[in-house]
């Protein structure tokens, strides 16, 4: 019997040898998918200030873009929030949460898709800030890229006010960014810091260029993931603040509206979300990245 035992041991190791040996990993896991190489190097980092960018069109062209992006982010997002009605007998009647967080994560999707081979699709001052503590672009271009966003916002939610009527625009509160009843400016600066750690961290996965040598699908999908974070992140805290986790969506909105309502805590919109995309840039580069930690002759 011991010896059958031994037997049916010893045949169980000669399978998985076979199999082994048969079917290899395909994707190696671990230290050893480092050594892939696969056409590889690690990009050098952006430095703080390059000159040669201000002589250069295409620096101007991707602020162009920043700036149309958030335009029409702000043109779009801000006048779903307009159809929302809080007198509707039913919720078929009117946008709700839902439908809000479809149109901003939507259009980021779209936008993300549209300007990312021009100016990386931003669209968002904290994410411009997170590349660039992770030195992705120079501290000119973060920026430049910044003060577009910002405008194109101003723009976008001044054609909206525009375009419905003062009752609407009032009682939607200008789409404004807020703390909800019932929590505190703390909550709400939480929920920025964890909803723009999410979409940042987000970003950071979807265009990591060693993700995209080893799989060439990564480019192409980038704008789904980061549309469906924007998606997830507002189903979760429009309650809360009404969902910034973006400073041009909330200063955009908040001039436009011009009052007290608007600019109350308002702070929390740009502190919350450069903290959350500080910390999402520190946790890819240090923690899954291990960048610090690298020799150049491991990249």
């Amino acid at each position: 019997m011991a010896g059958g035992k031994l037997q049916d041991r010893l045949q169980a190791e000669e399978d998985v040898r076979v199999g082994v040996d048969r079917f290899p990993e395909r994707q190696p896991i671990g230290t050893a998918a480092d050594d892939l190489g696969r056409d590889y190097s690690e990009p050098p980092p952006a430095p703080l200030f390059e000159a040669s960018e201000l002589s250069s069109w295409s620096f101007y062209r991707a602020g162009i873009a920043e700036f149309v992006a958030t335009f029409l982010f702000l043109y779009v997002t801000v006048l779903t929030v307009m159809g929302v009605s809080k007198s509707s007998p039913s919720k078929c009647g009117t946008v709700g949460i839902q439908g809000i967080a479809w149109a901003f994560g939507g259009m980021i999707f779209a936008l993300v898709y549209c300007t990312a081979g021009v100016s990386g699709g931003h669209i968002n001052p904290a994410v411009t800030f997170g590349l660039l503590l992770a030195r992705k672009l120079s501290l000119t271009r973060a920026v430049y890229y910044v003060v577009m966003q910002c405008l194109g916002a101003v723009c976008g939610a001044g054609v909206v006010k525009a375009l419905v009527g003062r009752a609407l625009y009032e009682s939607a509160g200008g789409g404004a960014n807020a703390v909800g009843p019932g929590y505190t400016k703390g909550d709400g600066l939480g929920a920025e810091i964890v909803g723009t750690f999410v979409l940042v961290y987000t970003v950071f996965s979807a265009t990591d260029a060693k993700r995209s040598a080893r799989d060439s699908h990564v480019p192409v999908l980038a704008p789904l993931p980061i549309g469906f974070a924007v998606f997830l992140v507002h189903l979760a805290t429009i309650p809360i603040t009404g969902t910034g986790i973006n400073p041009a969506r909330s200063l955009g909105a908040a001039i436009i509206y011009d009052s007290p309502h608007g600019w109350h805590g308002h702070w929390i919109f740009w502190v919350g979300p450069f903290t959350g995309a500080a910390l999402a840039a520190v946790y890819h580069q240090v923690v899954i990245r291990a960048i610090p930690f690298k020799s150049s002759a491991h990249y």
